[in-house]
């Protein structure tokens, strides 16, 4: 079976609080985009082995216990008989990016398994294991545009009205930890949230959608405050940064200008399904 895990971007994100816990709550909305990784998954007759695990595209330099497709796998065979198998990841998004491209692949193993051999699993299920993952995982198994709350773990289906315009992403090959970017945020509740300002005219975003991490992450990287700009002055309806990674985006009414050019940068462009 082959698979392809999607990205997603965040339209405004608010870091709200707090939790005794040391997780913060926050308000966004996950969008989901084409931009995708390839996953397939196959049940060899003769491997002994409990999982085969091979990779290809952008190198995925972490040790096995960080590989979430490998911690999606070992979840599900808690409560499952699942019979030994290889898994093969071409990577084509971006690490550090704030794309949620981690979390996807492994919603994907879910969601994969569960059809492959029928394990009967509702979508809450696969949800409720999705989110032993990440806070953004669950949503990949629902990849529709969605507000989120909690920690990201409470989401709600929303209706947004991008469907034609066109995205263009650029992320340059700089990152920030996500631990490090959170503890230099302060939190606030804004009275109205991206959920509310996403189902406005999108003429009224660039003043009111905002995204927490942009103040931190761009102090530290100043070359994404340069983008953001040369975005907004290259016609964009609306620019911003991704999650608390390193990924801008730029949404279009129309057409993205053939003349943008992003020396050492990994650039994509795409058409918005919502």
């Amino acid at each position: 079976m082959l698979l392809f895990p999607n990205c997603k971007i965040n339209l405004g994100l608010n870091i709200v609080g707090v939790r005794p816990n040391g997780y913060h709550d926050l308000e966004t909305v996950f969008y989901p985009l084409a931009l995708a990784d390839v996953l397939e998954i196959v049940f060899p007759e003769n491997q002994t082995q409990e999982y085969v695990w091979q990779s290809s595209g952008i190198a995925l330099d972490i040790p096995e216990e960080k590989n979430l497709c490998i911690k999606a796998l070992k979840l599900l065979k808690r409560e499952y008989t699942i019979p030994p198998v290889a898994m093969h990841l071409r990577k084509n998004v971006p690490f550090g990016a704030g794309l949620g491209g981690g979390s996807s692949d492994a919603a994907s193993v879910i969601t994969g398994l569960n059809m492959l051999l029928h394990l009967g699993m509702s979508t809450e299920k696969m949800c409720s294991i999705a989110a032993q993952i990440g806070a953004d995982c669950p949503f990949f198994i629902i990849n529709k545009p969605m507000s989120a709350e909690g920690i990201g773990e409470i989401l709600k289906p929303i209706n947004i009205h991008l469907k034609g315009r066109k995205i263009l992403l650029v992320k340059p090959d700089v990152s920030m930890s996500t631990a490090e970017a959170y503890a230099q945020i302060e939190c606030n509740k804004p009275e109205l949230g991206p959920a509310d300002w996403v189902v406005t005219n999108i003429v009224n975003w660039k003043r009111r959608l905002t995204n927490d991490f942009e103040k931190p992450v761009f102090a530290r990287f100043p070359q994404l405050a340069q983008i953001k700009e040369q975005l907004y002055a290259s016609g964009a309806t609306y620019v911003a940064m991704s999650g608390s990674g390193t990924a801008i985006y730029a949404i279009f009414d129309t057409t993205i200008p053939q003349h943008l050019k992003f020396a050492d940068c990994f650039v994509w462009s795409g058409e918005l399904a919502y």
